[in-house]
């Protein structure tokens, strides 16, 4: 399998260090409704699956304890 050369360029990249990262993301500075977007952004991802598992427990309850 040929790679392309870009491809291989990124494969021998070396890897940043922990600090390199920690200093990369210290500089971050949030916008005034950056922490209000990502909590509802976790609610619409978070949400839906826990109100799936939470049917899938009910569900099994039910049917054990109907029983």
């Amino acid at each position: 399998m040929i790679i392309p050369s870009k491809f291989k360029e990124m494969l021998n990249k070396p890897k940043k260090t922990e600090e390199e990262l920690d200093e990369h993301y210290k500089n971050i500075k949030l916008e005034k409704g950056d922490f209000l977007a990502m909590v509802i952004a976790a609610f619409i991802t978070f949400l839906p699956v826990l109100i799936i598992a939470m049917v899938i427990i009910y569900g099994l309850l039910w049917i054990l304890v109907s029983r």
